[in-house]
């Protein structure tokens, strides 16, 4: 079973910077599209960033110009890099990935079109 785990989550004062990372446990090169997605309490889950295996990357415009999404194939790593932070950015990060090509690999993918999923890390943006 393909295994995906995200670290470098934490907590930021606003303004401050984080990059998590996902690793995943076969070649993603496989994987048509890996994305970003999050989740804060009482809100539904969010595509957040995506990257094709072409490297073409979407955004969320709520990040745009602050969050950067990449990838790693020789070390099966994705990574959103996350710059001046912001108390509303706090919620779960959640990476995922997906072999198929059907719905394409932007954000308005949906998360049940993503078969593998990590198990989370913790973003917060506080005072």
């Amino acid at each position: 079973q393909v295994q995906l785990v995200e670290t470098g989550g934490g907590s930021v004062q606003p303004g401050g910077s984080l990059r998590v990372a996902c690793t995943v446990s076969e070649n993603i090169d496989n994987m048509y599209c890996m994305g970003w997605f999050r989740q804060a309490p009482g809100k539904e889950r969010e595509g957040v960033a995506t990257v094709s295996n072409g490297d073409r990357t979407d955004y969320a415009d709520s990040v745009k110009a602050r969050f950067t999404i990449s990838r790693d194939n020789a070390k099966n790593t994705l990574y959103l890099q996350m710059n001046s932070l912001k108390p509303e950015d706090t919620a779960m990060y959640y990476c995922a990935a997906d072999r198929r090509i059907f719905g394409g690999c932007t954000v308005s993918r949906g998360s049940l079109q993503f078969k593998y999923w990590g198990q989370g890390t913790q973003v917060t943006a506080s005072s």
